[in-house]
């Protein structure tokens, strides 16, 4: 049977379905220049936004009938859709002369805003090929609702981005970029990971704006509360699903779970650092914000994994510097050509990983109930 055709909206934001958020004015409108940003979008390196694919099969065969009552009230708020509309430009949107913001902010927070976008619409299209694919209602009509969210934020962010003369070219990224084979489980954990920290970084800076807004540079940040409580929803649809199965987060898996924190943690402080005058704008230390969003993701993260990093013991920020260190090294050695200096720099990165790896983590006992309402 044919799928009836979504119809035609002007903005994403009011989008009922991901494949009308994807055919919206906003979306489809022409601007200044797509290459430039797109082209910062297409890299592919251990820091910038990946596209995944995966195990469709094994995702279709999801059971969620032990988590029911839980799945059902977290699908119940992603269909009651509260944030619908809402991802646009309106009276509360300050008009940002990009011309005169300082050239390393306007850079900066150019990046940002690419990473940010790239991110979203690797979520977007994740779950959009999941809801293909699939045959499973549970599993497909979460994918459904949560690709339309990812592609309301990267529509969003796209605005933004036009008001610099610049925007990303979605559908040339669906096509060109690269695909990185992830099996389901590290599906799992890589993206209730990314959703989590997501709500974290958000409702963070989200506060500390809040509390000084003479540091809000950007009106975007204004829409940080509600585009993190969809971040934080989604991951609440992880965490159930890998609740479902007990062995994805027993045994063997444990370790992969420890990588996955480690690796999301430690991407996130380095990529951070790389970004000191767009911190700088916004009133936060790097080192202070990584804390206070490690913490809350820790802290959520109880919810699901059998334990959770010791970011406070004496050898983890140690590596983490000596990690931000490394990469700083490795970029100047791959601008210069130098391949001696380029494998020390890895070197070097590699073993302040395994010294975070290396770090004993916390044993946490899971709760029966799993899920979490935004609490911060």
């Amino acid at each position: 049977m044919n799928q009836p055709i979504s119809p035609e909206v002007d903005h994403s934001a009011d989008a009922r379905t991901v494949e009308a958020a994807l055919d919206a004015g906003n979306v489809r409108q022409a601007v200044v220049d797509s290459k430039t940003a797109t082209d910062v979008a297409m890299q592919n390196t251990l820091l910038t936004p990946r596209f995944y694919t995966t195990d469709f099969d094994a995702l279709d065969a999801l059971d969620v009938s032990p988590v029911r009552e839980e799945w059902d009230l977290m699908m119940a708020r992603l269909k009651r859709d509260p944030n619908k509309g809402h991802f646009k430009k309106n009276e509360d949107w300050d008009k940002i002369d990009w011309d005169a913001m300082e050239p390393k902010l306007r850079a900066e927070f150019t990046d940002f805003l690419i990473s940010s976008c790239t991110a979203e619409f690797s979520g977007c299209v994740l779950y959009k090929e999941m809801k293909r694919r699939g045959t499973n209602k549970d599993i497909t009509e979460l994918f459904q609702l949560m690709a339309r969210d990812e592609a309301r934020h990267a529509g969003f962010i796209n605005d933004a981005l036009r008001e610099a003369g610049i925007s990303v070219n979605l559908a040339f990224l669906t096509e060109k970029k690269k695909y990185t084979y992830f099996q389901p489980k590290f599906i799992f954990y890589a993206t209730y990971l990314s959703e989590k920290i997501g709500y974290a970084r958000y409702i963070t800076i989200f506060r500390h704006l809040q509390a000084n807004p003479e540091y809000r540079f950007h009106p975007i940040f204004k829409w940080f509360e509600e585009w993190c409580n969809d971040e934080f929803c989604h991951g609440e649809a992880f965490a159930l699903i890998m609740k479902a199965d007990p062995k994805l987060t027993r045994g063997m898996n444990r370790y992969w779970i420890k990588f996955f924190l480690t690796a999301v943690y430690s991407t996130m402080f380095v990529r951070d650092h790389q970004r000191p005058a767009f911190h700088e704008a916004l009133g936060v230390n790097p080192d202070e914000y990584a804390h206070a969003v490690f913490t809350k993701t820790s802290e959520i993260s109880r919810q699901v994994f059998p334990m959770t990093l010791d970011i406070d013991h004496p050898r983890w920020i140690t590596n983490l510097r000596r990690l931000q260190r490394a990469n700083v090294a490795l970029a100047d050695a791959k601008r210069e050509g130098r391949l001696f200096k380029r494998l020390a720099a890895q070197a070097r990165a590699g073993l302040a990983f395994v010294g975070l790896l290396t770090i004993p983590s916390i044993p946490n006992e899971v709760p029966q109930t799993t899920r979490l309402e935004p609490a911060y």
